[in-house]
Formats: C-alpha cells, sequence, structure tokens
C-alpha cells in the first residue's frame, strides 16, 4: 500500500527566501514544512540589500515594521573613482510617487532570520525543522516523497503536495530533479570584508560603486550585533594568486585603503572569499518540483539583485500555489510562475548585473568617460533619473514580470 501524502509544501531550504515562501504560503492557508540543513540560522550578512519592490512584500507580510526598527534606510548612492571623485549620486526620493519605499534597505541576514522565524512560529500548521539536509526525492502523481539526513547522518523520508527547491546555488533538489543551470563562472573571486571604521569621514554615502579596471569595488554601509558602523567592501582580486595570498592582511590592508582614498590604515573585522556565477535553471518548475531564490539563478552582486529576485521569486510563487491548492486555479497556473520569473531574471536581474559589472571595470578611457559623462547627465536630469532609478530599484522588472501571460 502506497504510503499517503501529507496535505503541505515542503520547502527546502532555511534562507531568507524559504521562510518568506513557507510565511507566504501559511498566511494563505498552506500548511507547510521547512527543512533546513543548517543546525542554527546563519550568522554573518549576506545578501543585505533590499529594493522597493521586496520592502512591499516584507510589508505584505507583517515583518516590516520589525525590521524596520534594526535596519537602515539607504535613500542615496554614488558612483565614485578611486580617487575619491563623485561620477554621479541619485537620490531614491525621485521615487516618491512610484513607491511606498523611495529608499534602499540594509539588513544583514542574521538580523533578518530571527525575524521571519518568529513570524512563522505563530502558525499552528508551519514547521521548521533543523539538521535537515535533502538528499534526494522521488515524485508521485500525488506529490512528493522527500528523504534528509539529520546531523548523525540518518535517513528520514516526509511527504507533501509539493517541493520548493530554496536550498541555496548547489540546490540538492535541482540537482536531483536534473534541471541544468546554465550560465558561467566569473575568473576572477571576489573579496568581502567588514570593517569598523567611519567611511563617511572619507565622502562615503552609505551605498557606493567605485570604478576601475582591476581594483573596482562595492562599498556599502552595515551594522554589527550592538548596532555599531560594520562597513562592507567587496572587491575582485588577482586570479594568478592563492587564497592565501588574496587573505594576507598585509594584501587586505593594501588594497582597502586604495579603495578609501586618504586612508592609512582601516580596522577589518572579517575578510573571506567567494567565486561569482551568472547562472539560471532551465525551468523553475518541473512537475511538483518548484525552485525559487539562489536555487534557480545567481548572479555577481552588482546591484544588489540576488537576494531582492529571491524574495521576489517566493511571493510570485505563493500567490500562484496558493491558488492551485484551493482549487482556484489549474496547475498550469505554475508554468506562468516559471514564465514569468525566469523571464524577469534572464531579462532583468542577469542583464542588469551584468552591464553593471562592465560598468565599472571599464578598460577603454574614451568608453569610460562618455559612460561616466552618460551617468552624470542622468542623474542631473529628473526625469532621465527616475526611468533609471525604476530600473535599478526593480520596480520596472516587477511591473514587466506581472505583464507575462
Amino acid at each position: 500500500m502506497a504510503l499517503a501524502m501529507e496535505d503541505r509544501v515542503i520547502v527546502a531550504g532555511g534562507g531568507p527566501v524559504g521562510l518568506i515562501a513557507a510565511l507566504d504560503l501559511v498566511q494563505r492557508g498552506v500548511p507547510v514544512l521547512v527543512l533546513e540543513a543548517a543546525s542554527t540560522p546563519i550568522q554573518d550578512p549576506r545578501g543585505a540589500a533590499f529594493h522597493p519592490p521586496t520592502l512591499d512584500i516584507l510589508d505584505r507580510l507583517g515583518v516590516l515594521p520589525s525590521l524596520m526598527e534594526i535596519g537602515l534606510k539607504i535613500p542615496i548612492w554614488q558612483v565614485r573613482n578611486r580617487d575619491g571623485s563623485v561620477v554621479a549620486e541619485f537620490d531614491l526620493g525621485i521615487l516618491a510617487q512610484e513607491t511606498d519605499y523611495p529608499y534602499r534597505f540594509h539588513l544583514g541576514q542574521q538580523k533578518v532570520m530571527p525575524v521571519l522565524l518568529a513570524a512563522l512560529a505563530k502558525h499552528a500548521n508551519a514547521e521548521v525543522r533543523p539538521d535537515a539536509r535533502v538528499t534526494g526525492f522521488t515524485e508521485r502523481d500525488d506529490g512528493v516523497l522527500v528523504e534528509y539526513a539529520d546531523r548523525e547522518g540518518t535517513s528520514h523520508c516526509v511527504s507533501g503536495r509539493w517541493l520548493v527547491g530554496a536550498d541555496g546555488a548547489r540546490s540538492q533538489v535541482r540537482k536531483s530533479a536534473g534541471i541544468e543551470f546554465e550560465g558561467f563562472t566569473w575568473p576572477e573571486r571576489f573579496v568581502v570584508t567588514n570593517l569598523a571604521d567611519d567611511l563617511t569621514r572619507f565622502g562615503f554615502t552609505y551605498t557606493n560603486y567605485v570604478t576601475d579596471p582591476d581594483r573596482w569595488a562595492v562599498v556599502l554601509r552595515l551594522e554589527n550585533e550592538d548596532g555599531e558602523p560594520n562597513w562592507r567592501i567587496t572587491y575582485p582580486t588577482d586570479p594568478s594568486l592563492t587564497d592565501d595570498e588574496v587573505l594576507d592582511p598585509a594584501n587586505v590592508q593594501s588594497r582597502l585603503v586604495d579603495i578609501v582614498a586618504g586612508a592609512e590604515e582601516l580596522h577589518l573585522r572579517y575578510s573571506g572569499i567567494y567565486r561569482v556565477h551568472q547562472r539560471v535553471a532551465r525551468q523553475f518548475r518541473k512537475g511538483r518540483i518548484l525552485l525559487a531564490g539562489d536555487a534557480a539563478h545567481i548572479n555577481n552582486p552588482l546591484g544588489g539583485f540576488g537576494l531582492n529576485s529571491g524574495v521576489q521569486d517566493a511571493a510570485n510563487l505563493a500567490e500562484k500555489l496558493a491558488d492551485v491548492w484551493h482549487n482556484r486555479a489549474d496547475e498550469a497556473l505554475l508554468d506562468r510562475y516559471n514564465r514569468q520569473r525566469r523571464g524577469a531574471n534572464i531579462e532583468f536581474v542577469q542583464k542588469a548585473s551584468i552591464r553593471n559589472k562592465a560598468m565599472i571595470e571599464e578598460r577603454d578611457p574614451d568608453a569610460k568617460r562618455q559612460a561616466q559623462d552618460q551617468l552624470r547627465a542622468i542623474a542631473d536630469d529628473p526625469q532621465l533619473s527616475l526611468h533609471y532609478l525604476l530600473e535599478s530599484s526593480m520596480i520596472n522588472s516587477i511591473r514587466a514580470a506581472k505583464g507575462i501571460d
């Protein structure tokens, strides 16, 4: 006799995307089980910049007020040169007629997670199970049998009507489903650092893109656990250097003072290396398997699109899956999720993040001068600036995706 399927959706991955998908589903009356491989929530900031459409989602879910109490509103961002000169400055306040949130919002994921977990804990039909690493699944006509291993390596099996893979870039759900992860890996590794210094005294605003062919950087203002300034600087490395050479304290210090014009020494809290990819899953839905977030797409960090597009996946998917769950729509509606979110990622996230990287590392002096002149002209013209910020803040991306049938 076949095992009866539990009436619930299983979400693989208890990061922000998985928890937001689960919270959105449970608020729509869909029971959820979240399987998370880690024992405790992540403890580093990771993706930390939220765009206006993502704040709309967090507000609808009722968690935004709690997040606002511990995060930073960022209305201004800059493009700068390595010598400290400002190429262009953009004020997101110009979006006030387009969104209730005309700013970026900075908050590390380690601070977001407890708020999401507390919101989920209020629902009796939601469970988050840590130490549960998904290892595979078996799909049936009426649902999915999901296998996972606990901390000791013991195997378990649970069941649900649908499986959402929000289990990151190395997604076991995606791999087990046999879905290709198309794209490429950038040759250079990226270094991410956290600093204790106040970089505003060097002219930096709270979001900055520093241009240079080889030594570009992204500079963001975050806060540590005690609410003290915690500036994040991300920069590319020389592919010929070993990881140990890249992370040598003297080498890191040299790169940082090169980025922060005028600084003689900076106080490093953390440095680490990661590889950066541009990849999109060939399909976001395969039968009863649905992908969201990094499991479905990854990109370079220039523009802060990765986490935001993942949250937008989660919200789009939850709405459609709930309609299918409650028999308000046919399962074919989930193919629209695939078309909308995969389309938005290919047409906006991938292209925009690649374009941003090309802009800040432009090598040809004439092309760089022309691009910077154009950027200044956009920043100085309210109408051009409005259009530019509707794009860079992902508002146009959300609107375009909704129009895909």
